[in-house]
């Protein structure tokens, strides 16, 4: 009984270690547009571009991609570039093997990504990148400390650097402030490469559920319809027992 309360203790301990290892940095609020088309198609360009050859969406098709408003022609021609099939689901083509001695593990399948770490997590992880010589890949992230993916939009956000300054707390002690400055500018402008990132995540955030908006338009449908009966029903019933009252 005492080894059976041991596990238990573990298996719920374990998720409070894998969040420790996260800095406490306040996040960003994403400017989601889930009904913007094309916003999610330029997300999804992204997302083929610079995510797919690691990361795969074993629980998407590429077809599912007309839902943004795109032909399969568009498809097959624009975001498919490893010879897949228009109707297969977008596998990545790195082993699952080779990635994690490369990374140190293997990058995860990014379907639901964004329902399991939130949009303002994506968001501001994507844009808390620094320059860092002590880990295998030369970066670092302020959102994900010692993270194993190394910045792949570098040339785009340009590289940071982390400034680390120590500041009273107002009770006797010092506590650290960790601000990134850009110390090589890319391509993009910060207000840019935050619209940028922006669009990626909004792609995310349909990859984690595509039938969204679908289901929202049938809900508000469905609620319209009720109300609409309410007031049937009412009149019926006022109608029904009318003699009695």
């Amino acid at each position: 009984m005492r080894n059976l309360k041991s596990i238990v203790f573990v298996f719920c301990l374990a998720p409070l270690v894998a969040f420790a290892s996260e800095s406490a940095v306040p996040l960003d609020t994403a400017p989601i547009k889930p009904r913007d088309m094309a916003s999610l198609q330029r997300g999804a360009k992204t997302f083929v571009n610079y995510c797919l050859s690691c990361h795969s969406a074993d629980f998407m098709r590429y077809n599912r991609l007309r839902d943004l408003g795109l032909t399969e022609s568009q498809i097959s021609e624009n975001l498919i570039f490893t010879g897949q099939k228009v109707g297969e689901l977008m596998a990545v083509a790195m082993p699952k093997k080779e990635a994690k001695q490369w990374f140190g593990v293997a990058p995860p399948d990014l379907s639901v990504i964004a329902r399991s770490r939130g949009p303002d997590w994506l968001y501001t992880y994507l844009r808390k990148f620094y320059r860092d010589d002590s880990t295998a890949t030369g970066w670092n992230n302020l959102v994900f400390d010692k993270a194993a993916m190394p910045h792949v939009l570098y040339e785009l956000q340009g590289e940071q650097i982390l400034n680390v300054k120590s500041e009273d707390n107002g009770h006797g002690g010092k506590h650290e402030i960790k601000e990134l400055a850009l110390a090589k500018p890319g391509s993009l402008s910060k207000t840019e490469y935050d619209a940028y990132v922006a669009d990626l995540v909004n792609f995310l955030v349909y990859l984690g559920e595509p039938a969204a908006n679908k289901r929202i338009q049938i809900g508000i449908i469905v609620m319209l319809f009720l109300f609409l009966m309410l007031v049937l029903t009412y009149a019926l019933k006022k109608e029904y027992w009318k003699d009695v009252h």
